[in-house]
This record gives C-alpha cells, structure tokens and sequence, in this order.
C-alpha cells in the first residue's frame, strides 16, 4: 500500500484514539488532542498503515512517530524508510520508549543510533500521590495550599462551555506578561492553546479553573490516554499569586482525575525551572524517550 500522511482532522481522533487505548502506551506524544493542537505549529500530519497509527512532524528534516498500534510494525517502518529516502534524509523516529527500543531492534539489529532525549523524558505520577500530598516530602505545597485558602476567596470550577472565555482571558494576560522570557516559543504555544480550546469539546478535552476573589487565576486541561492514564496538556498559573499552581494541580486531580492510575504531566522541555517544578512532586515513573535514526 501507498503510505499517504495527512494534516489531522477532528474525524480522525476516533480511529486514533482506538488504537491509542488499546496500545497500553504511556507517552502524551500518542494522544492525538495533544498533536492536533500543536499541528498548525510543527505541520504534524498522520497516517494509518494497516490498523497502526504513524505520525510526521513538519521541517526540513522530518521526523516519525514509533508506529503505535497492533500489526505489521515491520512493514510499516520499511514504508517510512522508502518516505526518509524520498526526503533525501535518514529515517528518524522519535518518542521512543525503552520497550519500543528494545522492539525496533529485535525486528532491526544494529541499524539505528539511538539518542536518549532528557528534554522529553514524561513526568508519571500517582494519582493518589497528588491528591494527597501525603508525608513530609510534601510538606511545602501543603503550605502553598493552605496560604492560598486563608488568603483568597476561592472556587474551582470544571472547565465548561460557560466558563471557558474566562480562561481564554487568563491565558491572554498570562501570555502578554510572559511573552518577553521567548516570544516565539510563547506564541506558538498562544497559537496550539487556541486550538485546543476552539475545539475543546471535539478533542475530549478535561479540564478545571480557579479562581481567587472571583478572578480566574489558573487553569489547566488534558485527555485521557487509556484508562488507567490521564495526560495534562497545559497548566497555566499566575506566578505571583502564591499557591495558584499547587492548588489548580491538586484541585483538578482530586475532582477530575481520581479514576486514573497514573497522570502524565509530560515533558519539562529542558527547562531547568520547569524540571525543578516537575521533580518537587515525585514522580512514581520518569519515562525515558529515545530518537533512533537509521544508520543505513
């Protein structure tokens, strides 16, 4: 068969979300309300070879989602190698994790470099462990926490059709006070957050709000992976309201998410600040993630 990829469309997240259930996957690359967000941004377009869902990023170099799926992988990395060869580049794939290494060689030996990528690693938790914050470890976003309800008048609310023009306001001003740290990266991260929420309810999309004395002062939003996996997409918080963030992360996963095993809150991007954030609430699991780019 002719592998054709193509830019994504709402009708497609049912079949990929089949198979993206049933593949027992960990990572948020496989969710597709995470990629259809982003592929304005990166020029992701997809595929399905034979059941098996592949994914391309945009660029000059393209790079190939690790096929995700039950079926014939082998077939449909030598598709992807005659793509790379079309291209004129070796094929790369990314979002490799340890069990997908150990796959790809066994069906390949010795044929691709394998390149472990920190910056991308999944930061995995327990969903009891940040609804409780239990034990001396969490001792300070207890008090971030408790700060925060004896200083404000408070509520979370679940994101709804009602609500979600006061967390587009939020992320707005959230947007203008932070564009200066990496205007690119922030506007196409203001481009991506659109999008999901133009399509907030077509993609699945879960998520809550807080606010402080009536003021939206944080919000977040994911999609489930599988059932036993929830993945948080965006979290947004002012950094000077103190306790914004720990609470809208607690509030969310004890309202929304205590039905899932694990919740993914993705990569730190190899922000030292964002790696820091991401440590100081322990993951159960930091999932490793590899690019392999073929040798031949």
């Amino acid at each position: 068969m002719v592998l054709e990829f193509k830019q994504p469309e709402l009708s497609d997240r049912n079949w990929v979300s089949e198979i993206m259930r049933a593949s027992g996957e960990l990572a948020c690359e496989i969710c597709f309300g995470n990629l259809y967000m982003w592929s304005s941004v990166y020029e992701n377009t997809i595929a399905n070879y034979k059941g098996l869902y592949l994914a391309r990023d945009g660029g000059e170099n393209p790079a190939y989602l690790f096929p995700c799926g039950e079926g014939d992988k082998k077939g449909a990395l030598g598709e992807l190698l005659r793509c790379a060869d079309a291209d004129g580049v070796p094929l790369t794939l990314y979002c490799l994790t340890p069990r997908h290494v150990r796959e790809l060689d066994a069906m390949m030996p010795d044929q691709f470099t394998y390149i472990p990528m920190r910056e991308y690693f999944d930061y995995i938790y327990n969903s009891t462990d940040l609804i409780d914050l239990a034990g001396r470890k969490y001792h300070g976003k207890r008090n971030h926490i408790t700060y925060f309800k004896n200083t404000f008048s408070w509520s979370y609310e679940p994101i709804d059709m009602h609500n979600m023009a006061d967390c587009l306001a939020m992320n707005d001003e959230w947007e203008r006070k932070n564009q200066e740290k990496n205007p690119e990266e922030i506007g196409h991260e203001l481009i991506a957050i659109q999008r999901g929420f133009d399509h907030y309810f077509e993609l699945g999309f879960q998520g809550g709000l807080l606010r402080a004395d009536g003021k939206v002062v944080a919000y977040t939003f994911g999609e489930a992976l599988n059932d036993t996996v929830f993945c948080t997409h965006v979290e947004k918080a002012y950094a000077d309201v103190r306790g914004a963030y720990p609470v809208i992360n607690r509030e969310f996963a004890a309202n929304a998410l205590s039905a899932y095993k694990y919740i993914n809150r993705e990569e730190d991007t190899g922000s030292e600040g964002l790696r820091r954030a991401k440590e100081s609430y322990y993951p159960t699991l930091l999932l490793p993630k590899y690019r392999a780019v073929y040798k031949g």
